[in-house]
């Protein structure tokens, strides 16, 4: 038989705590625990009974008595530090990993895997998978980048970015491109529908029953668009879709078009058609800086949710589906925001170039 262990002795303030503590909904449901046996301990309840009634064991109730009698109510809202077991791994085992990883490749390929790594430097393959999630390393991953080389990038740039920022009073921003050859595609064989623990699935093969051009005008004021799709992608082309932002846009506003270097831009066509309607301008984006176009990022969203995934039998299909989505898309139009400065990027830009030099 036991002896009964003393009632705890505590004051009305950590009483009060305690009981906060206990009956919190915000309290950790191991701290309330801990508080429960103090109160009852304080109350001359015997410890089996403490944990015949909380549900837990003698030793639980004994080591949070001791506890609150040395620290007092903060004791209970910590664990005691544990040792813990020795990394099996020394820093600098982990250290020549990731060095290993950052500067050299195996011999007949370009970058580690886990296994050939793991081979190399004679461990497993998942410790070689901890250390890299642990420093961040993706040798599997790569981005491509490219920099442009326009004699005129800042001017560009800064006009742009300046459109962005700080459009004109009295006048609308539209960023304007074409997304060229999209396909009318029709898989050989239907696919089969997500259901739980399997995703949908297409065929890799499909049928191609011709293209369109699809013509975009992102407003900046709004985030509508004014789409349209013509068969081909040429000056007359980009002329057609001029006269539908003439037509479709408030006749007293300035139009001040965002669109690529693209030749078809830049055709005498194109030239004396704006010398013709003076309320149009041109801002033309630095070469191989399609990023700076805000239409790019609508052009992703109408591909990723409409196009890649499906199957039109012909174009006509291809068409309405296109002009479904425009459609809805601009029931409920989305604004895009541009947040970097000029001076941001460039400085961004910079750094790179930096880091390109250092690293050849």
């Amino acid at each position: 038989m036991f002896t009964p262990a003393r009632a705890l002795s505590i004051d009305d303030h950590q009483r009060k705590r305690l009981r906060v503590l206990a009956h919190s909904g915000k309290t950790p449901q191991k701290v309330a625990l801990r508080a429960r046996i103090v109160l009852l301990a304080s109350e001359g309840v015997p410890n089996n009974a403490i944990a015949a009634r909380l549900g837990t064991t003698r030793p639980t109730v004994l080591l949070w008595r001791e506890r609150f009698g040395q620290r007092g109510a903060p004791g209970l809202l910590k664990d005691a530090p544990r040792p813990g077991r020795k990394k099996a791994i020394s820093p600098e085992v982990v250290k020549q990993v990731v060095e290993t990883t950052l500067h050299s490749a195996p011999r007949g390929a370009t970058h580690w895997t886990t296994r050939t790594l793991a081979q190399a430097q004679g461990l497993s393959h998942m410790t070689v998978h901890r250390i890299w999630k642990q420093h961040g390393l993706q040798p599997h991953r790569v981005e491509t980048f490219k920099l442009s080389r326009d004699p005129q990038f800042v001017e560009k740039l800064r006009d742009v970015v300046g459109l962005y920022l700080d459009p004109p009073d009295r006048a609308l921003v539209l960023s304007v491109d074409e997304k060229s050859q999209i396909q009318a595609l029709d898989r050989t064989q239907p696919g089969l529908p997500m259901k739980r623990g399997r995703c949908g699935t297409l065929t890799h093969d499909y049928k191609r029953h011709g293209t369109t051009t699809l013509y975009a005008a992102l407003s900046l004021l709004d985030g509508k668009v004014i789409g349209q799709c013509l068969p081909r992608h040429r000056s007359r082309e980009f002329i057609r879709f001029l006269n539908t932002l003439e037509r479709q846009t408030p006749a007293e506003r300035d139009l001040h078009l965002i669109v690529d270097n693209s030749s078809t831009h830049k055709s005498p066509p194109v030239k004396r058609w704006v010398q013709r309607h003076p309320r149009f301008h041109l801002h033309f984006t630095p070469t191989s800086s399609s990023w700076l176009n805000m239409v790019e990022r609508w052009f992703r969203d109408i591909t990723q949710k409409r196009i890649r995934r499906g199957s039109f039998a012909s174009v006509r299909e291809l068409l309405a589906a296109i002009q479904e989505y425009l459609d809805e898309y601009n029931r409920a139009p989305k604004c895009f925001v541009w947040t970097k400065s000029a001076d941001m990027i460039l400085a961004k830009i910079e750094r790179c170039k930096a880091a390109l030099v250092t690293h050849h």
